[in-house]
């Protein structure tokens, strides 16, 4: 059996670096060096992926019980959490959405509006990937959209000196607009979803942090990173010159090809656009003390309890009741196929698309913060850090969020982010900030890393087309890494 000498060695590094730190940190206490060395360990194969990450996520369930950190029982409960369901009927909607075929008419539509001109079709595949981005994961937009952005290079009819010049920056919009569409919704990408169950988690007695509330913050930074993306790679980094490539008429043929939306388009829209009106006015909008909306939760008591995962949830099982059309309009497309008299949606459809390894990389992420709190090392990392807190607020945002960024290039954004979280909330009781102020940065942050073809999904998707030189990708990938950092430091720093 062969065996990769580079794993293998991740994989023993893991346990060794546990004893390691425990020994360093042992001064601290058992519990405390305890605890430390088992981040560590998690950490290291986590940005390593010596062994698949979920199976790293699932490590307190032995380790805590092990070394007496906690039960059995009080860890898996960390990998019920409400938001974990959330992620799920969430990504069983978009699933729904896909199946009929309904996400490739959006993107068709958007891209058939914006003109045939190289920036306007950079801008156009840029959008419809943050569009659908915002409520599908962002993978999915990403392989959405790819087979869109090639079908407009390779258009033969086009000038070849201009399809040429426009490679390399439409593939990347593809992969930018996913990344950037992901920041503006709590469902948009893994992280957010992170911070909101540790928020939840961390601070019970704050208020919780809805749907509408998130977007009423990430969308704006979504729009102006947007903005700032499409000059970079129109105007900057890439300079294109202009060229029509006539392909606008391509597009809009393709999307007459589609026919008239179908009856299960429009009851997976529907499904969609009724959940996604649930989660934005559940929660009272509030400016100061002026309350701007007062939500539907908060306009009878039986509604209370009624959170987004239910929301989501409610959505998911609409689609397992709702019938199929007999016939479909493409029984060609595989996302598009139900067999006769079934729902919109099936469990086996479900059950292979559904990525229940992030589950359980969620879970993980709410049991190391767990553990992190209860041996007392947030209490350790706070005193060793407070004098961070008095730096200028924009300055410590722009630390963070570089030390954030580094590492989800390396690893996965998700760890990432359930890694620095609990940690940064320790911090910020120390720094006596409002705790909102640093782990709204941090956890975007955590969605950066553009310059590396394994930084993310979207980067490694675009990348495998063989299309660009890593060269052209490390050189756009810099310039985006430094302008979030910029951006969140602006954004954040002066609210």
């Amino acid at each position: 059996m062969k065996v990769n000498l580079r794993t293998l060695l991740f994989q023993l590094a893991g346990p060794l670096l546990a004893v390691l730190v425990y020994f360093l940190m042992r001064h601290h206490g058992g519990p405390p060096a305890l605890m430390a060395a088992l981040v560590a360990w998690m950490a290291l194969w986590w940005i390593t992926e010596a062994v698949p990450i979920p199976v790293t996520s699932i490590l307190p369930l032995v380790l805590y019980p092990l070394f007496g950190v906690d039960t059995v029982a009080n860890t898996a409960a960390h990998y019920g959490k409400d938001i974990i369901f959330l992620f799920l009927g969430g990504f069983i909607i978009a699933l729904g959405i896909e199946r009929c075929g309904l996400h490739r008419r959006i993107a068709l539509g958007i891209m058939a509006r914006v003109g045939s001109s190289s920036e306007r079709l950079v801008l156009g595949v840029m959008a419809a990937c943050a569009l659908l981005s915002m409520w599908i994961n962002s993978t999915a937009a990403t392989l959405v959209m790819l087979p869109i952005a090639l079908s407009l290079i390779d258009d033969e009819d086009a000038p070849a000196e201009a399809r040429k010049r426009l490679t390399v920056p439409l593939l990347l919009a593809v992969a930018y607009g996913a990344t950037i569409g992901g920041m503006a919704t709590p469902v948009g990408t893994p992280p957010n979803l992170v911070f909101l169950g540790l928020w939840k988690k961390l601070y019970p007695e704050a208020d919780s942090i809805g749907f509408g509330q998130w977007m009423a913050t990430g969308l704006p930074f979504a729009l102006l990173f947007l903005g700032v993306a499409w000059l970079l790679l129109t105007r900057l980094v890439f300079r294109l010159k202009g060229d029509a490539l006539g392909t606008a008429d391509a597009v809009r043929e393709r999307l007459r090809a589609l026919g008239p939306a179908t009856r299960d388009e429009w009851l997976a829209g529907t499904v969609f656009a009724l959940v996604a009106l649930l989660w934005m006015t559940g929660d009272t909008l509030k400016q100061g003390e002026l309350v701007l909306y007062t939500g539907w939760r908060d306009r009878a008591d039986m509604l209370k309890e009624v959170n987004d995962a239910a929301i989501a949830v409610f959505g998911a099982v609409l689609l397992f009741l709702l019938p199929a059309d007999k016939r479909m309009r493409q029984p060609h497309d595989a996302y598009s196929t139900h067999e006769e008299g079934r729902a919109l949606m099936s469990w086996g459809f479900a059950e292979q698309r559904v990525p229940w390894g992030v589950l359980l990389l969620i879970g993980g992420g709410f049991a190391l913060a767990a553990g992190v709190d209860k041996a007392g090392l947030s209490t350790i990392i706070g005193e060793s850090m407070v004098g961070l807190g008095k730096l200028p607020l924009p300055i410590l945002i722009g630390a963070v969020a570089l030390i954030v960024c580094l590492l989800s290039e390396l690893g996965s954004n998700t760890a990432t982010a359930s890694l620095v979280i609990p940690i940064l909330a320790a911090m910020a009781t120390r720094w006596g900030m409002d705790p909102q102020s640093i782990l709204w940065p941090a956890t975007l942050a955590a969605s950066l890393g553009f310059m590396l073809p394994v930084a993310s999904p979207m980067q490694t998707i675009v990348f495998g087309t063989g299309r660009i030189p890593m060269r052209q990708m490390v050189k756009g990938g810099v310039w985006m890494d430094l302008i979030g950092v910029l951006l969140l430091m602006l954004f954040f720093g002066w609210r």
